[in-house]
C-alpha cells in the first residue's frame, strides 16, 4: 500500500452523568491507497485485517470472514475495471461503535450494478456477492459518484451477527455514505 491516512479515534463525549468518557478506542477513519495492479488485492485485505486487529475491533469471525471477502472483491473490480482510467485506487475503513463500512474508490466514471449474472460464466457475480454477504449480516452496499466523476463502492457491517432464527429483525445501518460529505477528498 502506498500511503495510509488516519482520523479519528479516541473522541470524548459527555456521558448522561456528567464526567467525559471515551468512546471506543478502535473508533477512527483510515484510508490506504495503491495502484490499481492485481498485488493490491491481497495487499489490501492484508491491510484491513492488520488495522482491525492492531486497533482491536471486537469483531466476531464470521462478520471479519464476509469484511475481508467484500474487500477483495471490490479491490479485484477496481483493479479489473477501473485501472485504465484509475491508475490508484483507494481502500477506506470507517469503524463506529457498533458497524464497520469498508468503501473502494477509483477514477473511472463506470458505475456497475449488481445484476444477475450468466452463472456459466466464470465471472461477473462480484458485487453480487458482496450485496449477498452485506444483507445476510445485517448491513448494506451501496456505489456513489464522486465529485471528480469516479466512484465509491461501499459495504458497511454490524461488528456483530444478527441473531438467527424466525424472530429475527433484519436492520439496515444508520451508515449511508463512505464520508460525511462525499465530495470531500
Amino acid at each position: 500500500m502506498a500511503r495510509i491516512e488516519h482520523e479519528g479515534g479516541n473522541r470524548t463525549v459527555e456521558p448522561r452523568e456528567g464526567g467525559p468518557t471515551r468512546h471506543p478506542s478502535y473508533e477512527g477513519v483510515w484510508r490506504f491507497t495503491a495502484a490499481a495492479v492485481d498485488v493490491s488485492v491481497p495487499q489490501a485485505r492484508h491491510a484491513v485485517r492488520d488495522l482491525l486487529v492492531r486497533q482491536g475491533v471486537p469483531l466476531h469471525d464470521e462478520i471479519m470472514d464476509g469484511l475481508l471477502l467484500i474487500v477483495s472483491e471490490l479491490v479485484t473490480n477496481a483493479v479489473r475495471h477501473a485501472a485504465l482510467l484509475s491508475p490508484e485506487i483507494a481502500v477506506e475503513v470507517a469503524i463506529g461503535p457498533e458497524w464497520i463500512r469498508v468503501s473502494v474508490e477509483d477514477n473511472h466514471p463506470y458505475r456497475p450494478k449488481a445484476l444477475e449474472a450468466d452463472w456459466g460464466q466464470t465471472g461477473g457475480r462480484g458485487l453480487l456477492l458482496v450485496r449477498e454477504i452485506a444483507q445476510e449480516a445485517g448491513g448494506a452496499c451501496d456505489v456513489e459518484h464522486t465529485a471528480s466523476g469516479g466512484k465509491i463502492i461501499w459495504a458497511a457491517l454490524p461488528l456483530a451477527p444478527m441473531a438467527p432464527g424466525p424472530g429475527a429483525v433484519s436492520h439496515e445501518p444508520v451508515v449511508t455514505s463512505p464520508r460525511t460529505d462525499p465530495s470531500a477528498p
